[in-house]
This record gives structure tokens, sequence and C-alpha cells, in this order.
């Protein structure tokens, strides 16, 4: 899951709004985050290397610091702890928490499988991404409205109203974000075109993956930003 765990943020920051959005924006997605990082480091590698040659259900990545129960129980006490720093107090930390375990729940519904510890270990979730990729994506596009659905409403009852320019900017990274990733399901690029991997895009994936991530984290702190009324 992807725009899903963003779209978890906007609740973490309504419940909790001593807390910065862009500090749950990064702990809503902290694991793909480490992974992403293992993998510059060789820890999580990633394939395939070349991003015409990979979809979803194509993917190999083994998460096992990242994602596994075991180091992600570790993540939960650090974001806690670093929540309560930042902020100065247990509540943002405590949030926090939460949205590590709402990612692991999602990714297990919705996502690659994960271990208990290690490849080796007892499994963790359904692995749709591979099995069912477009049901995956149809899991996450309904979890993402529901959020959206859960905020609109929680203005409503605080009587607030958001800038327009904020809605559409969460429609382009939701909405689209997720439109995006549907051609590339179970077919990849190479597939699609009929055009073989070029050669000087290998080992881009995952630094693309980097870069969409941080444009979507990027356009939603700015769509925070934008007037906000209360009536």
């Amino acid at each position: 899951m992807v725009v899903g765990h963003f779209a978890t943020a906007l609740v973490a920051k309504q419940q909790a709004p001593r807390g910065a959005l862009a500090f749950y924006l990064v702990v809503s997605q902290l694991p793909d985050a480490l992974w992403q990082g293992f993998h510059f480091l060789g820890v999580e590698p990633t394939l395939p290397e070349n991003p015409m040659a990979a979809s979803l259900s194509s993917m190999q990545v083994d998460m096992t610091y990242s994602h596994d129960l075991l180091p992600t129980l570790g993540w939960i006490v650090s974001v806690v702890l670093a929540g309560r720093a930042l902020f100065g107090s247990w509540r943002p930390g405590g949030t926090a928490g939460l949205l590590i375990v709402v990612h692991l729940l999602c990714d297990a519904i919705s996502g690659h499988t994960h271990h208990v510890f290690g490849p080796d270990s007892a499994a963790i979730g359904l692995g749709l991404y591979a099995t069912a990729p477009y049901l995956a994506l149809v899991i996450e596009g309904v979890f993402t409205l529901g959020v959206l659905a859960w905020v609109a409403r929680t203005d409503a009852k605080k009587a607030v109203r958001r800038a327009r320019s904020t809605w559409v900017v969460w429609a382009v990274v939701f909405g689209g974000g997720l439109l995006s990733m549907f051609p590339s399901a179970d077919r990849s690029l190479s597939d699609l075109t009929g055009m073989a991997p070029i050669d000087s895009l290998s080992g881009t994936l995952v630094p693309g993956l980097v870069l969409m991530y941080g444009s979507m984290c990027a356009a939603l702190i700015w769509a925070d930003r934008r007037p906000v009324s209360e009536s």
C-alpha cells in the first residue's frame, strides 16, 4: 500500500494536532522509507532493477529489517519516543506509533508478504501484490476513500472548511497516485509497450520510488498550508 498510508497521516494530524503533518507523513511511510534506504545499503535489495521490467506482481524484495514484525516493534518504540521528544507530548508519539501499526496491518491486507523475522519465519499477510495485484489496488482505493471520508466528517463536526486547492492536491496525490499504479499491476512497462528495457535505466527503480514518495509528501505538506476556515 502506498497512497493509503499517506492518507492515514491526515487523520493523525486531526487527532493529535500538536504534532506536525510532515512528521506524521514520514512516520506513515517509515517502513517504506527504511526499505528504500536499506536497498541502497545492500541490506534489502529490490528486483528487478530496471523500472521498465517492474510490476507490482514481479517486484522481489526482502523487507526483513524494515517491515518484518520484530523489527517493526522497535520502529514503533522509536517513533513514540521521537514524537514525545519533538512535540513535548506523548499524544503525538502514541499517534505515530499507531501509524506504524496501521501500516503493517494495511500491508498485510494489501501489499507484499512480510514475516515475523526473516524469510524463513512465519509469513504475515495475504501477499496480494504478488497473487492478485488488481484486487490489492481496489482494496487500497476503498481504504483511502474511507480515510478521506473520515477526515471530511471530522472537519464537518469541527466546522472546518479547507481551501479548494487542498482538495485538488489530495485528489491528484491520492486519486492520481493510485490510478497510475493500475497499468503496472501485473504487466511491466516493457510488456505494455513491447520495448526491451533500456539498459541505461537499470538501477533507477528505487531512486524513482524515492522521488515519487518525496513528491507526494511535499505536495501534501504544501496543501496543508493552504487557508483553513472555521464557521
